[in-house]
Order: C-alpha cells, then structure tokens, then sequence
C-alpha cells in the first residue's frame, strides 16, 4: 500500500484559501500529494487570492485535468490514503451524493466511497438550503466525512490566516494527519 498518498481536489466553492493552505502543510510534511483543480476553482484563485493554476501545481506532487476521468487516480487500485475536497462546490457536493461521476473530482470522490477509504468534504457556503443539507446528509450516509469550514474561536485567532489553519488542521486530524496548526481546546 502506498503510504502518505493523498487526493486533494480544489473546486468552484469561495474558499479556495483552504486548499492552497492544506497543500502548503501537506508539501512542508513531504506527503505525496494528487491535485485536481477545476476551472471554476481556479477563477476563485484569482479573485481570492490572486494565484494561479501554475502556483496550485506547484505545491502538488502531481497534478490532473479534471476532465481526465482516464487518469490513473480513477481507480480503485491507485491507492491513497484519502480525498480531501476543499472548497467542495454545491455542485460537486450534490454529484457525489447521487453517485455522478461526471469529471475526475466526482470519479475520485466515487472511489474512495467505493474502496472505503477516507472522503472529506468541506463545503464553504452559506446559507444551506434543503436541499445542500440533503445532499450532506447522502454522501455522509455513503461514507463521506462532512467538515465545513466553520472555523473555531476557542484558540483565539488573531489574524485570517488562524482561522484557515484551524479549519486545515481539521482537516488534518480527519485524515490521521498529526499536525499543531492550531491551539487544541484546554477549557481555560
């Protein structure tokens, strides 16, 4: 089994932040690393950040057109540790609470459910409707890890970049990731 192997997938959510953040720790940890960014991810990249797809494939060991449902990560014997889609859009939410594998992000999504291998899903949007709470609801019934990014104030954030590393560090404690990125909670 392929040790430290994991599938981070970035998409059209507000949030993209999260990712780039999760990738930067992943990289400083020297773990192996597949990225899919969707083009509507790396609008937001832009508009958010003022980063490119070309900064995104940097940090990756590796990187994968999401149109490329071909690539050896859409299998089940490519194995991983896990998938982490951070922002995970609305869309790619709903895709893969109805099993639709319409591009890589959603196929890999499909395997991990499929294989039993760790499937975070951190939707960035508010409010929810009925129906995105259905579609949680769905891939959390199916495997899936939900972990929006609601960030904590119990570490006493001082500046953005806390409050990202609290949510990251989740992330991280989800995957089995030991990480210090943000204070734990002590009850002082």
């Amino acid at each position: 089994m392929a040790k430290d192997r994991y599938v981070i997938a970035i998409t059209g959510a507000s949030g993209a932040l999260y990712g780039i953040r999760l990738l930067e720790v992943l990289k400083k940890m020297r773990l192996e690393t597949h990225g899919i960014i969707t083009n509507a991810a790396v609008l937001n990249l832009k508009l958010e950040k003022t980063l490119t797809r070309t900064d995104f494939t940097n940090l990756c060991t590796q990187t994968y057109d999401e149109k490329d449902v071909g690539a050896n990560l859409a299998s089940g014997s490519f194995i991983t540790q896990g998938m982490v889609i951070v922002p995970c859009s609305t869309k790619t939410l709903a895709c893969i609470a109805h099993g639709i594998s319409d591009n890589l992000v959603t196929r890999c999504a499909e395997v991990c459910l499929k294989e039993r291998r760790k499937l975070i899903l951190v939707p960035r949007e508010t409010p929810l409707s009925l129906i995105d709470l259905r579609n949680m609801v769905l891939a959390a019934e199916a495997g899936a890890v939900i972990l929006p990014a609601m960030p904590g104030f119990y570490h006493k954030p001082r500046e953005i970049k806390d409050l990202v590393d609290h949510v990251v560090g989740k992330v991280l404690d989800a995957l089995g990731v030991q990480n210090t990125l943000f204070r734990r909670w002590s009850g002082e």
